[in-house]
C-alpha cells in the first residue's frame, strides 16, 4: 500500500464502514471529504467512517476513535463502528490480547474478541429510558414511541409492520420531539427471547444492521415488559446480534468481516479538501 493513502473496509452484518488510520492516511475529516468517501457512486461507498486510533486524555493510553456518518455529521456512539474498530485494532497489531479497552468520546468500552469464532463483544455501558409508549404523530398517523439514549438517541416503535421504516424513519428522525434528530427502530417482538427490527439511522438512512439500534431496541423490549429474557437475539436485515440487557447496562456481541485494504487513487485524493 502506498504510504499516506491506505484505508481498510469492514462490514458488520451489511453495515459497511471505512477505517481511516491517521498514522497511514492523514485525510482531513471534514464534511465534504467524508461525504465523498462514503458516496457509493463517486467515492468508496460506506455507511460511515471509523477514524482512529487517536491519542486521548483517557487514562491508560486507550486507543480511541471518532465516528462519522455518511452525511458528514459526527455520531456520539456506534456499536457496529466500535466492533469494526476493535477488529481493525486487532488486525493492525495495536492490541494483542483478547481483552482490551477502547474509547469513544469520554467513554471507555471494555472489549473482548473470541479468537476461535471472531465474535466481538462490547460492554456498551448505561442505557436510559427517556419516555415509554408516548403518542407521537408521524405524518397523518399517531404511534406509541419509546425514547432511549445509549450515548446516542433512539426512538423505538413496537409494531409488526416493519416496512413502514422507509416512510416513518425520515419523519421521526427529524420530528420536533427530537431537536438533535434521532435514530429510529421499528420493532416486532417474536417471543421472549427474540425481536426483529428495521433501522433508520440518523445521518445515514435505511441501514441493514446497527449495534446501538439493536442494543436500544432490546433494552426497550425488556424494560417495558415485552420480552422477559435478559439475553435477546436481535434479527436485522443484515443478520443477527446478541444483546444482554443487564441491570447496569448493555452487552453487545456479533461478527465483523474484513472486506479489503486499499489505497485512495490520485484522482480521488485530488478531490479532497485539505
Amino acid at each position: 500500500m502506498t504510504p499516506g493513502t491506505s484505508f481498510a473496509k469492514y462490514t458488520a452484518l451489511g453495515n459497511d464502514m471505512i477505517v481511516i488510520d491517521p498514522a497511514h492516511c492523514p485525510v482531513t475529516m471534514m464534511p465534504a471529504n467524508i461525504r465523498l468517501i462514503c458516496d457509493r457512486h463517486f467515492g468508496v461507498g460506506a455507511d460511515g467512517i471509523c477514524y482512529g486510533p487517536l491519542l486521548s486524555a483517557l487514562p491508560g493510553l486507550v486507543p480511541t476513535m471518532r465516528f462519522f456518518n455518511p452525511d458528514g455529521s459526527e455520531a456520539e456512539r456506534s456499536g457496529n463502528g466500535l466492533r469494526i474498530f476493535a477488529r481493525y485494532l486487532w488486525d493492525a497489531g495495536y492490541v494483542t490480547g483478547s481483552d482490551f479497552v477502547m474509547g469513544m468520546g469520554d467513554q471507555t468500552i471494555p472489549t473482548h474478541i473470541d479468537p476461535a469464532t471472531g465474535l466481538i463483544t462490547l460492554e456498551m455501558g448505561g442505557l436510559h429510558l427517556l419516555f415509554t409508549d408516548q403518542p407521537l404523530t408521524v405524518g397523518e398517523e399517531q404511534v406509541l414511541a419509546t425514547a432511549v439514549t445509549i450515548g446516542n438517541p433512539h426512538c423505538i416503535i413496537f409494531t409488526p409492520e416493519l416496512h413502514h421504516i422507509h416512510t416513518w424513519g425520515p419523519l421521526i428522525e427529524t420530528a420536533p420531539t427530537f431537536p438533535n434528530r434521532t435514530n429510529v427502530q421499528l420493532v416486532n417482538v417474536l417471543d421472549d427471547h427474540t425481536i426483529q427490527i428495521a433501522i433508520w439511522e440518523r445521518g445515514a438512512g435505511y441501514t441493514l444492521a446497527s449495534g446501538t439500534s439493536a442494543s436500544a431496541a432490546a433494552a426497550a423490549a425488556v424494560r417495558t415488559g415485552r420480552c422477559a429474557a435478559s439475553r435477546l437475539t436481535v434479527q436485522m436485515a443484515g443478520g443477527h446480534l446478541t444483546v444482554d440487557v443487564l441491570a447496569d447496562g448493555v452487552r453487545l456481541t456479533g461478527p465483523v468481516t474484513a472486506v479489503y485494504h486499499a489505497t485512495f487513487s490520485a484522482d480521488l485524493l485530488a478531490q479532497f479538501t485539505p
